[in-house]
């Protein structure tokens, strides 16, 4: 299968990717980043038609604009505040397309649903309150991004407890590694440096994308 085939060239070529960083060439690897998301873009593409599949198109789509013009972050703040824009938008799309996924019914163990919540919250009030000290003219955006994709994990966490399949553990791990993504990036930033930054970021990213796709891919697929 085509879709098959993408993803594992997907995980290959990371592979390579997250090797070229550790050994010390992020130059090089700098030239490969705009070549991951494309294998799951066409992933997607290659994939049979399901009414979610257009939603998750478009999401891989702005986070691989999101890549690219973060590539350039340290040419000006501009390139950093319209990469946030482009993943708060990829951010947006995937929340829509966790509600698009869930199907009306109640909740099992509400209890630990609620605890999970709060995990959340509190995770999200605890990000914030080691950041904002640091974060200048950007504190309004990192805001509202960090309340996004808090939405954005809340949403995949809630259809963990929604979605009957196995693939759901998938959706949600892949949400949580993109929030430990994107806060390792926020505390290289805005708060002190920490080590191999490079690749503990792009390592969790496209985890998190991979893991997703793969996720809504299986939801999706027709017995």
């Amino acid at each position: 299968m085509k879709t098959t085939l993408l993803l594992n060239n997907y995980i290959g070529f990371s592979v390579l990717y997250l090797l070229i960083i550790l050994t010390g060439y992020e130059d090089f690897a700098w030239f490969l980043k705009p070549f991951l998301i494309p294998f799951l873009i066409l992933a997607v593409y290659s994939f049979e038609k399901f009414p979610t599949k257009n939603i998750l198109f478009v999401a891989l789509t702005f986070s691989w604009i999101g890549d690219i013009i973060l590539m350039f972050a340290n040419k000006g703040e501009i390139y950093f505040i319209l990469g946030l824009i482009a993943f708060l938008v990829s951010h947006m799309v995937y929340i829509l397309l966790f509600i698009k996924q869930l199907k009306p019914r109640n909740i099992d163990k509400k209890a630990v649903f609620w605890i999970g919540i709060g995990a959340i919250i509190a995770y999200l009030l605890i990000l914030l309150s080691i950041l904002l000290p640091n974060l200048g003219d950007l504190k309004i955006p990192v805001i509202v991004y960090a309340i996004v994709i808090s939405t954005m994990l809340l949403f995949a966490f809630k259809g963990s407890f929604n979605w009957d399949h196995p693939a759901k553990n998938y959706i949600l791990l892949g949400a949580i590694a993109f929030v430990s993504s994107d806060s390792i990036l926020a505390f290289n930033k805005f708060y002190k440096p920490i080590q191999l930054s490079s690749f503990l970021i792009m390592s969790t990213y496209i985890l998190a994308q991979y893991l997703i796709v793969l996720g809504i891919l299986k939801i999706n697929q027709k017995k």
